[in-house]
């Protein structure tokens, strides 16, 4: 019987190993170094100071001279009771919440409203509002004290908190309604059209449609002019001089001449803590909030 021979399986040949390719090099190496330093040294020029403040508030005033930059070997909370009880800073900060809160209300509510009709709405004029409205922000507020002083006070409304308040949103106006009507024109306009079709008036459209949307613009925005209201200085001064009608960065200079050369130091830096702990707090819970109603538009 024959038996075939099965022919032999070729060699395999030497193929030649594919080439790496070289990994790509990493770009920008010492940039982000230096701009990670950079932020590094910030951070510690911004917290180091608010750390000390803090750290300074429940000293006694022979600890802050002889020792600044140490520990409190005991706590002294009675700077923080005597702060807020005999240097009457729990009127001020009364006062100034009412100031804040009623402003910031009045301008969101007001400067949403101005910013939808100028975002949403073509009417002969719409540029020129919006373009006064932009130069507003401009305006140096230090050229309008003395004009502003005449107005508010032939209104009879020269230290009043109601009267502040409405300095404070004519003072906000500017900034929000061209935050807000940037912010208006990023949202889509269907969800609108399909309330219209549904039978939905403007006013519903507006306050049940389009605000609920541009919260993270409102919240970015009310955040923005929490803090400048809350520190504002120069406009108080001006416009109320009734010291039971002061508000908290009126109180701190009180505080700190009240008692001629014989200041309260410790008691001082406690309501210094005091002013500064909610704008640390509204920042601290609404900073997500802020990154993205300022990045909404640009990611839209």
């Amino acid at each position: 019987m024959k038996t075939t021979d099965t022919p032999a399986e070729p060699k395999p040949r030497n193929e030649p190993k594919p080439r790496k390719e070289p990994k790509p090099k990493k770009e920008g190496g010492a940039l982000d170094v230096f701009s990670h330093g950079v932020l590094v040294i910030w951070a510690i020029m911004v917290v180091l100071p608010l750390v000390w403040a803090v750290m300074t508030s429940f000293k006694d005033d022979a600890s802050i001279f002889g020792s600044p930059w140490s520990l409190p070997d005991t706590l002294h909370f009675d700077n923080w009771s005597r702060a807020w009880t005999q240097a009457h800073m729990s009127d001020y900060f009364l006062n100034t919440v009412l100031v804040v809160g009623g402003s910031l209300v009045g301008t969101l509510v007001l400067g949403s409203m101005a910013a939808y009709v100028l975002a949403r709405f073509d009417f002969p004029g719409n540029r020129f509002v919006y373009f006064l409205f932009v130069g507003g922000m401009s305006f140096p507020i230090m050229l309008a004290l003395v004009p502003l002083f005449y107005v508010v006070d032939n209104l009879g409304l020269l230290n009043t908190l109601h009267g502040l308040i409405l300095v404070y949103i004519a003072y906000s106006l500017p900034f929000t309604v061209f935050f807000l009507t940037a912010f208006f024109r990023t949202l889509p306009t269907s969800v609108a059209e399909a309330a219209f079709v549904d039978g939905a008036s403007h006013t519903r459209t507006f306050f049940q449609v389009m605000l609920p949307m541009a919260k993270p613009g409102l919240i970015s925005v009310g955040i923005f002019n929490f803090l400048g209201q809350w520190n504002q200085y120069m406009l108080p001064t001006v416009l109320n001089t009734d010291p039971d009608q002061h508000v908290l960065t009126q109180g701190l200079v009180q505080l700190a001449v009240s008692q001629g050369y014989k200041g309260d130091w410790s008691g001082l830096f406690a309501g210094l803590v005091m002013a500064m702990l909610p704008v640390l707090a509204a920042y601290i819970l609404f900073q997500r909030q802020v990154v993205q109603g300022l990045t909404a538009g640009a990611l839209k």
